[in-house]
């Protein structure tokens, strides 16, 4: 197999196995478009610090969540799956990295199911945000009383998110498998297509990673979020500005990280589709230099969360010492000379439009 039938990226994208240099001529020798700097040792590195990163401040935002003395509100619930598919995405990447150095030495079995949880992860996380910008629309622009974590509509929906997540991801589970390539030498976690319309089949199950899994729930998002930024700029309610700060944030840092790499593969896939005419070698390699820093930054979304509740959210920072304190694992004395904002913060922690994890 050539070069260009197995990328660089074929396990963080299932990239197509079919070729650029097939539309541009069919009697050329196919492009070189091998990345300088994205060395295996490279990208190695880097999923490794992602996945400590990840590890870490994932398991601190379930564990502040499930260490919350008052009612936990809905959107509190939303944000602690979204911290657990972000953790499933991230346990996957330790493999991923041993891949790129040595090739897959897990096995077929592991092949099929790493690859479902990442590609579960990665829908309902992008469902879940969804999910929050929906709740937050109903709390503010509504004025609708929030749902705690005890009423069904919530635990319902959670439940959904995932089931949905795990249906779109069979196709992914059922397709991967360990194959051994004598021209690369090793053996690769791969999606493997062939027979009869399988470019279809690949092109398809692009689609719907484009649509479903990023382009419906932004457009969820964007509308949610419009008529909410609208309502907010319309009242003086710091509270409820509040409210918004981390949420905001969490999806500023979504839409950075995953649009230019949903964006890329949708121009890639177009492109060995035949949609968008490739004229040189030039065009693809430009492709696939977007493709692989895209990626990167993508893939260190899982760490990024915890880190912006951390500095965004204040109520996420006093949570965390009360925790810290309830175990003993630091002293009253220290949990009160980090905590702020604590006389300020018992009204909204009373509301239930307020996320207390803000």
């Amino acid at each position: 197999m050539s070069r260009q039938e197995f990328p660089s990226d074929y396990f963080l994208d299932l990239m197509l196995n079919y070729t650029y240099g097939e539309e541009i001529d069919p009697g050329s020798t196919p492009c070189n478009v091998t990345v300088p700097g994205f060395n295996s040792m490279g990208l190695t590195i880097i999923f490794i610090i992602v996945f400590v990163f990840a590890i870490i401040g994932n398991s601190v935002v379930v564990f502040v969540v499930c260490n919350m003395k008052k009612r936990k509100t809905s959107t509190d619930i939303y944000l602690m799956h979204l911290a657990i598919a972000d953790l499933l995405f991230c346990l996957t990447l330790p493999f991923w990295a041993m891949d790129l150095h040595a090739g897959w030495i897990f096995g077929n079995f592991l092949c099929k199911v790493l690859s479902g949880f990442q590609e579960a992860s990665a829908y309902s996380g992008v469902f879940l945000l969804a999910c929050i910008s929906v709740d937050r629309y109903f709390a503010i622009v509504r004025a609708t009383r929030v749902l705690s974590s005890h009423d069904l509509l919530v635990k319902v929906t959670c439940s959904v998110v995932w089931v949905v997540a795990i249906i779109l991801s069979l196709p992914v589970v059922i397709k991967r498998e360990s194959l051994v390539t004598e021209d690369l030498g090793k053996t690769i976690c791969y999606e493997n297509i062939t027979g009869e319309g399988s470019d279809r089949l690949r092109v398809a199950l692009r689609v719907l990673r484009h649509t479903v899994g990023f382009f419906l729930p932004l457009g969820v998002m964007a509308v949610c979020y419009g008529w909410t930024v609208m309502t907010l700029f319309h009242t003086r309610n710091q509270q409820k500005h509040k409210a918004m700060r981390v949420i905001m944030a969490v999806v500023l840092a979504f839409i950075l990280c995953w649009l230019p790499y949903n964006v890329t593969v949708l121009i890639d896939t177009l492109m060995r589709g035949g949609s968008l005419e490739v004229k040189d070698c030039e065009t693809q390699y430009t492709v696939e230099v977007t493709l692989n820093v895209t990626q990167v930054l993508a893939f260190m979304h899982c760490a990024v969360n915890p880190v912006l509740y951390a500095f965004v959210g204040q109520k996420f920072r006093n949570q965390l010492l009360s925790a810290l304190h309830k175990h003993g694992l630091i002293s009253k004395r220290i949990q009160m000379a980090y905590r702020k904002g604590s006389a300020s913060s018992v009204g909204s922690l009373r509301s239930r439009n307020t996320s207390v994890t803000m």
